[in-house]
């Protein structure tokens, strides 16, 4: 039943649709990969790998070698918590939807105006996480410098048992929910020892990106002694990441077509070898924040501190955890227009009337004036609707909302259909694929010994690093990406967003009621 709503998100959805066959045009025809150093998504290394030590029962140190289905998964001590806290929000989102929408039906099943996810699929012995894609993200390691940022592993929810083939093929019966697994880029003893260091983990991930093997044969190379996966283990486990599609809703007669994504964060806590909730980073607990008023100002005065502002600018801020929530439901799709699906909705003077916004359009215009009096040079907040901007895409959920695969910006590798080297379903979205210029120049810094720049711009338009990488293409100004169509005057253009053209023979086609748009052909 997912798998079908799902189709019928990406046909429906001329934005998701657009995003989709870009993402695959861009992807297929590189013929050195954008993600190359930065990712690993071969489909037949991941088999091996999934069928090895990076399987997902060997990674939570199953002694078991047979695959773990999900009745096994979450019977494992270590994550009944997350089940429990999963079961509690199924719940909450149900209640809430009974009292917000009371006349529209929600459970499982497409005789339901709402339909939910099926909750049995997590009991079953025929359904299992596999291995869908390896990912660096020593880009964050603004956060843990001590273990030089992360790694994922992103396992995918599939059935095991396929389904009958369809003209000669069988198709893989993927479902719309995904687990990663973020481990530490390095152990902490080997953090205390600095051994290896960043710049050599660095070079160990470099080093594959020329690399022509492929199956067996790469998955070797990658878990050999001096290989970046040999120091992925399960002891680096730092926390959990969840995100699954908990309903999904047809266009009907009385409104349009959508889907929500639920996305929580599970800790590792080794006294008690459990994965417990967490607060999701940077998301802002926004209805809380609405509602208590000395919380709105507490928060308010710690984000447009001069070094909090510019923090948010380059997407390095860590916001304390008693602004953030402990789960994120991501509406998709939100289009352009500012609208109550966006997660900083109503924080900022303007964008909700009849609400008490945490910030007005002086606050916001003072702490940039401040900021540029002490020195702080800012790269993508420069006006009241990029301050906004920001506060939505540094969220989990406003950020997934944004150049996403409906809710998801890793669906990962489906090594499991027929012919999974002739699969067209892209693995990453657009926002994936164009930021792995910005990644593979943090890796080289690293190699080389020099300060990485953890900056990033906004989620709709890739830094780019003085690379032309991305020029032309659906990353960046070519076919469907992101754009703002520009005033006559120049002056009268918003300097967050005046970059963001598109390249020759193309516009920025917007709608009636925004200035964000994309870059299609020019119509007369």
């Amino acid at each position: 039943m997912f798998v079908e709503a799902r189709r019928r998100v990406l046909r429906l959805s001329v934005f998701g649709l657009v995003m989709l066959c870009c993402g695959q045009l861009a992807h297929a025809d590189e013929s050195a990969p954008i993600e190359r150093g930065a990712a690993i998504l071969e489909p037949f290394a991941l088999r091996e790998l999934d069928n090895g030590a990076f399987g997902l029962g060997k990674m939570l140190a199953r002694a078991s070698d047979a695959p773990l289905t999900d009745a096994a998964l979450f019977a494992l001590p270590s994550m009944i918590p997350v089940r429990k806290a999963l079961d509690a929000e199924f719940d909450r989102y149900v209640d809430k939807h009974k009292t917000t929408l009371p006349n529209e039906s929600i459970g499982v099943g497409t005789s339901y105006a709402f339909q939910l996810f099926d909750r049995t699929m997590l009991d079953s012995s025929d359904a299992r996480f596999v291995l869908a894609g390896v990912v660096n993200r020593m880009d964050r390691a603004f956060v843990d410098p001590d273990h030089c940022g992360e790694v994922r592993l992103l396992y995918r929810l599939t059935r095991t048992t396929p389904p009958e083939a369809k003209d000669g093929e069988v198709a893989s019966p993927r479902l719309p929910m995904t687990l990663n697994i973020v481990l530490k880029a390095r152990s902490d003893a080997e953090a205390k020892n600095n051994s290896p260091s960043c710049a050599e983990i660095a070079k160990r991930w470099l080093a594959t990106s020329d690399l022509q093997l492929t199956g067996p044969e790469l998955a070797a190379k990658l878990t050999a002694p001096d290989g970046p996966l040999a120091l992925i283990r399960p002891e680096n486990i730092h926390r959990i990441e969840t995100n699954l599609q908990i309903a999904h809703a047809p266009k009907s007669a009385i409104r349009d077509f959508r889907t929500d994504y639920m996305m929580k964060v599970f800790d590792y806590q080794a006294a008690s070898g459990t994965f417990e909730e967490a607060v999701l980073e940077d998301q802002v607990d926004r209805d809380r924040l609405l509602a208590d008023a000395a919380l709105a100002r507490e928060f308010k005065a710690w984000l447009l501190d001069p070094v909090h502002l510019g923090e948010l600018d380059r997407g390095t801020a860590v916001i304390p955890e008693q602004f953030l929530a402990k789960v994120a439901v991501a509406p998709t799709p939100v289009g352009f227009v500012n609208s109550d699906l966006l997660p900083a909705y109503g924080l900022v003077q303007g964008s909700a009337a009849g609400q008490g916004a945490v910030f007005t359009e002086a606050d916001v215009v003072g702490a940039l004036e401040k900021a540029a009096a002490q020195g702080i040079v800012l790269q993508n907040i420069r006006s009241v609707a990029g301050f906004e901007r920001r506060l939505n895409d540094s969220s989990c959920g406003g950020c997934h909302q944004t150049r996403g695969i409906g809710g998801f910006h890793f669906p990962g590798v489906d090594w499991m259909t027929e012919k999974p080297s002739n699969t067209v379903v892209v693995p990453g979205s657009p926002h994936f694929f164009g930021d792995q210029v910005r990644r593979r120049d943090i890796l080289n810094a690293f190699a080389e010994g020099r300060t990485p720049d953890f900056s990033r711009g906004f989620a709709s338009r890739p830094q780019l690093r003085g690379s032309d990488e991305l020029a032309g293409t659906v990353y960046n100004d070519g076919w469907g990406g992101h754009c703002y169509a520009s005033h006559a005057a120049a002056a009268d253009n918003d300097k967050s967003f005046s970059t963001w053209t598109c390249a020759a023979n193309l516009s920025c086609q917007t709608g009636p009621a925004t200035r964000f748009g994309m870059c299609f052909i020019a119509t007369r």
